[in-house]
């Protein structure tokens, strides 16, 4: 017979990884539209796709308040709205943003594979610095670390630290990181944005190889 404690512990288990992947079907339509308007979309209909969906994402982490899969995606659309309308008007958004990825890292900082981490990481190297906005690029690579340390293999983790890098001019780390990301896995559901993401890392592989053959 299997000893009490064990059984508890395995029973915890099971319920955590039950209420993982209930949240991880929650946020299917809200990850599923996201990819749909920021690849398929056109540029100039974006932002205002954006903020229909980060008012429905909201409702969904109103209602589901200990979801920190709910947040982070909360959070996603209210950054991609911030960069689809640009310009200091996008700030308050993205702030709203970091709100919520905060949140969700003080719920789970492992959920969906450390996406806060990464999430806020980018916000923090794409937001101005002081005395416009936020941004903060020691802050930026320490976050986007985190992520990495969660979720090595990961296609977001390593595309995003390898943007950051780049914009430093560290162009044979950023390759290392694309050369992962085109690696990943592929993410069962995310086919879409797996695609788009895919070209953007060619993309930005192309830039990279370009500086250091120069």
């Amino acid at each position: 017979m299997m000893p009490r404690t064990l059984t508890l512990l395995l029973l915890s288990s099971l319920c955590a990884w039950g209420a993982r992947a209930a949240d991880e079907t929650l946020i299917q339509p809200i990850q599923e539209e996201w990819a749909l308007v920021k690849y398929q979309v056109p540029e100039k209909q974006q932002g205002e796709r954006y903020h229909d969906l980060a008012r429905r994402a909201g409702r969904l982490a109103e209602s589901h308040p200990g979801s920190a899969e709910a947040l982070i995606w909360e959070g996603i659309v209210l950054s991609s709205e911030a960069g689809a309308k640009g310009g200091l008007g996008a700030l308050s958004l993205a702030k709203e943003a970091r709100q919520r990825f905060e949140a969700a890292l003080k719920l789970d900082e492992r959920a969906l594979q450390g996406s806060a981490y990464t999430s806020l990481g980018s916000l923090y190297y794409k937001v101005p610095g002081w005395p416009i906005g936020f941004g903060d690029k020691a802050k930026a690579e320490n976050l986007l670390k985190k992520a990495l340390a969660i979720n090595p293999d990961g296609i977001d983790a390593n595309f995003f630290y390898a943007d950051f890098l780049t914009e430093q001019d560290r162009y044979a780390e950023a390759r290392r990181h694309l050369d992962t990301a085109l690696k990943a896995a592929p993410r069962p559901g995310r086919e879409m944005a797996d695609s788009g993401r895919r070209q953007e890392i060619q993309a930005l592989l192309a830039k990279v190889r370009k500086n250091l053959e120069n």
